[in-house]
């Protein structure tokens, strides 16, 4: 059993913070999201993996051999961005026949990863949503086995949303039908979808069922991602490094403070997550995530997401600030 994570993707509605951060890379309660997926699946006994790397992904190789260094892991670069079908087909030569469980860089979901993996049939794991048509989308018989999937449905005949969770038996044939698409030019909204594929090999025969995930964590807009956070916090409870300095300080969780900060003066949550060596003076912080070797002082916020080696000063703001920033939003 192999895992393939895609992570080429450029991030854009998380902008400005993957200018510089993968998107994988953004801190959340307490790890990043990569971290988690990853850890997920080594929990489940998967320990060989595949990243598909593209945008940055020297930093996403770094953080995989700093983290994981006892892991057997491979990286793929996609140098064009054609699409998720195209970013799995690329894992071939080193997939061959081996089964996979492909989970996209951002979708963490709550879900019994071992009874996934262990499958005797292939899985899609999916989750209801309220409206459909931004994602794709399973249709699925009674007995749960999924007879049609379509990408972005104008008008959806199903409300089960494929959350980017995919566990496949037949990688021959997966591969096969990616091989055809890309060579007949079979793309949805100009790009070569894994779901045209899983299609394809619907209507050759594959069984496939559906498998319904617990909760399905958006990581996709700073709004989501922070609600995401906060979810996430309560579930995985406070987590507080031995490393760190606490001065006059109001802890009110659920917080996550990785080690190295330097925190004085201020209330910190709830629903906060502070990346490595931070210094947070005189302020008040909460549902916010606050990224790693941050400078910030007098200032209170709420709602906000403040990328990587930030210095912020000055008075109330909601912001969405990317790494390598200096703000001052003290009075003229």
């Amino acid at each position: 059993m192999k895992a393939i994570i895609p992570v080429a993707g450029a991030g854009t509605k998380l902008r400005p913070h993957t200018y510089t951060q993968p998107k994988a890379l953004i801190p959340l309660a307490g790890k990043t999201i990569l971290s988690i997926i990853v850890d997920q699946l080594v929990d489940a006994g998967v320990n060989e993996f595949i990243f598909i790397i593209g945008y940055l992904g020297d930093k996403i190789q770094d953080f995989v051999r700093e983290k994981y260094p006892t892991l057997t892991t491979h990286f793929i670069q996609q140098n064009e961005r054609l699409g998720l079908g195209h970013a799995v087909l690329l894992s071939q030569n080193i997939v061959q026949d081996d089964e996979v469980i492909i989970v996209l860089g951002d979708s963490i979901c709550e879900y019994d990863v071992q009874s996934v993996i262990q499958s005797e049939h292939s899985l899609l794991c999916v989750k209801r949503v309220d409206d459909p048509r931004d994602f794709g989308v399973a249709e699925i018989n009674e007995e749960g086995v999924i007879t049609k999937v379509v990408e972005k449905p104008q008008i959806p005949k199903s409300n089960m949303a494929l959350v980017g969770i995919y566990r496949i038996r037949e990688t021959p044939v997966l591969f096969d039908c990616l091989a055809i698409n890309l060579r007949d030019n079979i793309t949805s909204y100009g790009e070569f979808n894994l779901t045209d594929a899983i299609e394809c090999m619907i209507t050759r025969g594959a069984y496939i069922k559906s498998y319904k995930v617990l909760n399905w964590f958006d990581c996709g807009k700073k709004e989501s991602l922070l609600e995401s956070n906060a979810t996430l916090l309560r579930k995985m409870g406070q987590t507080i490094a031995a490393d760190h300095q606490l001065g006059n300080t109001i802890i009110v969780p659920p917080v996550s403070i990785a080690a190295g900060c330097d925190i004085s003066n201020s209330i910190i949550g709830p629903n906060v997550a502070i990346g490595e060596c931070v210094t947070i003076k005189d302020s008040i912080i909460k549902d916010s995530i606050i990224g790693a070797f941050s400078d910030l002082k007098d200032i209170v916020l709420t709602h906000s997401l403040i990328g990587s080696d930030t210095e912020v000063r000055g008075e109330s703001r909601s912001l969405n600030i990317g790494d390598n920033t200096e703000i001052d939003l003290g009075k003229r």
